[in-house]
């Protein structure tokens, strides 16, 4: 699966796509707009990569502190709050490695 296929599928299917990881799947909730499936995900992945999802969460949120605190523990560098569309396919490129 492509980044565009995610998003696509994220617009326009009921349910995220059968086997995503759950790095794909926050991302998946994320596109959707549903920040809160999204962020009990990330929450629960303990990794760079969900660091990383998680930074990306808080700087569409607007908690642009706590976004630098999530880039920080992903090993990222902090990002603007207008740059949040180009970071979901930046990660999206690695979660669906």
């Amino acid at each position: 699966m492509t980044p565009a296929q995610l998003s696509t599928s994220a617009r326009t299917d009921a349910a995220p796509p059968a086997g995503l990881s759950p790095a794909a799947r926050a991302l998946w909730f994320t596109r959707r707009g549903d920040w809160v499936a999204a962020h009990a995900i990330a929450q629960d992945d303990d990794t760079p990569l969900g660091s990383w999802i998680h930074g990306l969460l808080h700087l569409i949120e607007g908690d642009v502190g706590n976004a630098r605190y999530w880039f920080a523990q992903a090993g990222r560098p902090a990002r603007k709050p207008d740059e949040a569309d180009a970071l979901w396919e930046e990660i999206a490129v690695v979660a669906l490695k």
